[in-house]
C-alpha cells in the first residue's frame, strides 16, 4: 500500500484540489495557506474535518464560517461528479466537516485489510538500529526497562511496517568503576554467607576500598540489594568456584576476586535479564558488550578522530570536548588526567562503531535520568560529521507503581525496588499481555502510572482484556453461527450508523500504524483499539447485527464487518506484542 491509498490522504487531496478550483472561479489569489484535515472531534458531523476556514480567515478577510459555507456548497457540487463523500457541511466557528461514502471505504477495506495488506511502504526506506534497556547488568531490569521492553519493541514492529530493515539492539554496560563495585559487594556478601558481620558505609570516609572490605564495610556507592546474595549463593553451589574464591579471601587478593566476582556476577544478572525479556516477548537481534570496545582499543582511538573536527580542547592535562558548541550547559572531558576514558568517550566510541555497520539511523531509547546527556552525545555525533537526521534520542519516563491508590516507592541502589521479575510474577499468565500494553497507553516522553489493581482484574474492566474479550467474542461468534462472510453487499443490506461507523474505524486502522510509526509512538496504536473494540461492541449490542438471528444474506454481511474488525484487532495487538486468544475464560 503507498501513502495515497489511505482514506485520509485522499480526502485530503479532495479538499486541496477543491479549494484549488474555488480559489480559481472566484479570483481570489492566496499565495500560501494552510491546508490539513483532521480527525473529526464528535463522530455525529462525520469521518474527518477541516479547520482551513479557521486558519486562513485573514487571507479571505472574511469571517470563518462564511468562508466554510462557500467552500461547503463548492465542495458539494464538485463531490456529485465523483460520489467520495456521502455528506459534506459545516459547523461553527468554520468547520468543514466530510462524511465518507460506505462505497469507498468498503473498497479501501475489501483492498487492504481483508486481503491482509494494511500496512503503508515507503519509497525510500532506511537500515535503523533500534537500541533500547540496554540496563546496566550490576542488577535486574526494573519497572523503568519493562516500560522501554515494550515500547521499544512496539516501536520496531510499527517501523517495520513502513518497509525499513531494523535491528534490535542491548548495550551491555559490562566495563568501569559500577562493575568493580558490583565485585566488592559480592565480595561483602561472601563474607556474610561465610559468618562474618558486615555493615553499611552511610558517609565516605576516605577509606580505599581494600580498607573497607577488609573492615567489612559496604562502600556507600556500592549494590546493597538481596540479589547479591542469590549471586553468591549460586556461585557457591559450584565446588571448584568456591573453593578458589576462598583461597583468594584468604590471601587478600582483592584486585583479582574484584575482576573474578565482577565477571561472575555480571554474567548472572544478564543471564536473569535475558530470561526476563524472554518472559516478556521481547527478542534482540544483539547484546553489545562495552568491554570490547575498550579491549580492541576503539575507545581511546575514537579520540583521534575527534581531535581532527577541531573539538578537543585540553585543560590541566584532560582532554576536553567542546560541547558547548552543539547546545550543551557545558565542555564535557572525555580523557581525564590520569588518561582514563570518561563514559562519554566510551558511548562516543560505541556510536561510531554502530555508524561504521553501515547504519542509515540510530535510534536510542534512554532512561528519565539521561535527559541532560542528548545534547552531548548528540553533538559529538554531529561534531563527526553525522546529520541530525542520522541520531535520535527518545527518553521513556518514570514509571510509578499504584497500589490501593497509593505510589509504590522504590530506590535501586538500596535494594529496595521493583524488579521487572516481579510484575511479571504479580501479574500470572497474563503478564506479558498486561504488562507491554499498560506501559504503551502513553507517549514515553510522559510519566506513566501504572495501576497494579487494575492490571490483575480479570474483567473486561482491565483494557487489555476488554481488547482480547472483543477478538474472542468475534472467534466465538464464527464458532457459533460458521465463518462464511460475503463482501458483496445486497441491495436490502441497511447501512445503519453503527454498521458504517464501524466499517469507517477498521478502514481508520492503516492510517493510524502509519501515523503512529512516522511519529514513533506506539501509544497511538493501544488508543485507537481502544476506540476500535468500543465501536464493536456497540455495534454487536444492536440486535439488529445479532448474526444468528438474520437471514442467510444478512448474516454474511455482517459477518464480514465482523471479520474485517477482528483482522485490525489480532493485527494491531500484534504490533504491541500482545496475543489475540480465540477463547478466553470469561466471553
Amino acid at each position: 500500500m503507498q501513502v495515497n491509498d489511505l482514506i485520509k490522504e485522499k480526502v485530503l487531496s479532495e479538499l486541496k484540489e477543491s479549494i484549488l478550483e474555488f480559489l480559481i472561479a472566484t479570483e481570489i489569489k492566496i499565495d500560501d495557506c494552510r491546508i490539513r484535515i483532521e480527525y473529526s472531534r464528535d463522530e455525529k458531523f462525520g469521518n474527518y474535518s477541516s479547520p482551513f476556514a479557521m486558519e486562513n480567515k485573514n487571507l479571505f478577510g472574511k469571517p470563518p464560517l462564511e468562508i466554510a459555507k462557500s467552500l461547503t456548497e463548492f465542495l458539494e457540487k464538485r463531490n456529485q461528479e465523483n460520489s467520495f463523500f456521502s455528506e459534506i457541511t459545516c459547523t461553527a466557528p468554520g468547520f468543514i466537516n466530510f462524511r465518507v461514502s460506505q462505497p469507498q471505504l468498503l473498497s479501501f477495506v475489501n483492498n487492504f485489510i481483508l486481503n491482509n495488506d494494511p500496512f503503508v511502504k515507503l519509497d525510500k526506506t532506511k537500515k535503523i538500529n533500534l537500541e533500547f534497556v540496554s540496563a546496566n547488568p550490576t542488577g535486574p531490569l526494573n519497572i523503568v526497562s519493562a516500560r522501554a521492553c515494550a515500547y521499544g519493541d512496539s516501536l520496531a514492529k510499527l517501523l517495520l511496517t513502513l518497509g525499513h530493515s531494523l535491528d534490535r539492539e542491548f548495550y551491555v554496560n559490562d566495563y568501569g568503576n559500577q562493575v568493580n563495585l558490583l565485585g566488592v559487594a559480592c565480595i561483602l556478601r561472601t563474607k556474610e554467607a561465610l559468618g562474618e558481620s558486615i555493615s553499611f558505609q552511610e558517609e565516605e570516609d576516605g577509606r580505599s576500598i581494600y580498607e573497607l572490605i577488609e573492615a567489612n564495610i559496604l562502600p556507600k556507592e556500592s549494590y546493597r540489594g538481596e540479589y547479591i546474595k542469590d549471586i553468591v549463593e549460586s556461585i557457591s553451589s559450584q565446588a571448584t568456584i568456591w573453593n578458589e574464591i576462598l583461597t583468594l579471601i584468604k590471601n587478600k587478593s582483592w584486585d583479582e576476586l574484584i575482576s573474578f566476582y565482577s565477571l561472575k556476577a555480571i554474567e548472572s544478572n544478564l543471564d536473569g535479564q535475558k530470561k526476563d525479556l524472554q518472559d516478556f516477548g521481547v527478542k534482540f537481534d544483539r547484546f553489545f558488550s562495552e568491554r570490547t570496545l575498550h579491549e580492541s582499543g576503539a575507545v581511546l582511538n575514537s579520540i583521534e578522530n575527534l581531535i581532527k573536527t577541531g573539538d578537543i580542547f585540553e585543560e590541566d592535562g584532560k582532554k576536553i570536548f567542546r560541547s558547548t558548541k552543539y547546545g550543551d550547559d557545558k565542555d564535557r572531558v572525555v580523557i581525564r588526567d590520569d588518561g582514563r576514558p570518561t563514559y562519554l568517550l566510551a558511548d562516543i566510541a560505541y556510536h561510531i562503531n554502530k555508524m561504521e555497520r553501515g547504519y542509515d539511523e540510530i535510534i536510542d531509547i534512554w532512561g528519565p535520568d539521561h535527559h541532560g546527556y542528548i545534547a552531548r552525545l548528540a553533538g559529538a555525533m554531529q561534531s563527526l560529521g553525522y546529520g541530525n537526521d542520522k541520531f535520535k534520542v527518545i527518553i521513556c519516563q518514570q514509571v510509578n507503581l499504584i497500589e490501593d491508590g497509593k505510589k509504590v516507592k522504590m530506590s535501586k541502589r538500596l535494594g529496595n525496588f521493583q524488579r521487572m521479575t516481579d510484575l511479571i510474577h504479580y501479574l500470572g499468565k497474563s503478564a506479558k499481555d498486561v504488562g507491554r500494553y499498560f506501559f504503551t497507553t502513553r507517549t514515553a516522553e510522559a510519566p506513566l502510572d501504572f495501576d497494579l489493581d487494575l492490571a490483575k482484574d480479570e474483567s473486561d474492566k482491565n483494557p487489555v482484556f476488554y481488547l482480547q474479550y472483543a477478538h474472542a467474542r468475534i472467534s466465538s461468534i464464527f464458532r457459533e453461527v460458521g465463518s462464511e462472510y460475503s463482501n458483496k453487499f445486497n441491495k436490502d443490506f441497511e447501512w445503519t450508523d453503527d454498521r458504517l461507523t464501524l466499517l469507517f474505524w477498521v478502514a481508520r486502522f492503516s492510517e493510524e500504524v502509519y501515523d503512529a510509526a512516522l511519529n514513533r509512538e506506539p501509544h497511538r496504536i493501544a488508543t485507537y483499539l481502544q476506540s476500535l473494540a468500543k465501536h464493536f461492541t456497540r455495534f454487536y449490542g444492536n440486535k439488529l447485527n445479532r448474526l444468528k438471528e438474520c437471514d442467510e444474506s444478512t448474516r454474511q454481511n455482517l459477518a464480514y464487518l465482523c471479520k474485517v474488525t477482528q483482522i485490525a484487532l489480532q493485527q494491531g495487538l500484534g504490533i504491541l506484542g500482545i496475543n489475540a486468544p480465540d477463547r478466553m475464560d470469561k466471553q
